[in-house]
């Protein structure tokens, strides 16, 4: 009967090492995913002042072609 409870728990331990790994995995993961997001918002920070200063640049444009 003994033995029986070494291999439970052996297996315990076995499946509690595996689910820690996941969770490592996972956690890399969404490090990983936390950085391309924060590089997308700032390529799409630097896209809209780009487009504003544009958009300044033809309105202004338009109002010296005005007088």
């Amino acid at each position: 009967m003994s033995e029986d409870y070494k291999d439970i728990i052996t297996e315990y331990k076995e499946q509690v090492r595996v689910l820690k790994e996941q969770i490592s995995e996972l956690e890399d993961a969404n490090k990983s995913k936390d950085a391309a997001l924060k590089r997308a918002l700032q390529k799409l920070e630097y896209t809209t002042s780009d487009l504003e200063k544009a958009h300044d640049e033809i309105n202004a444009k338009k109002d010296s072609d005005k007088l």
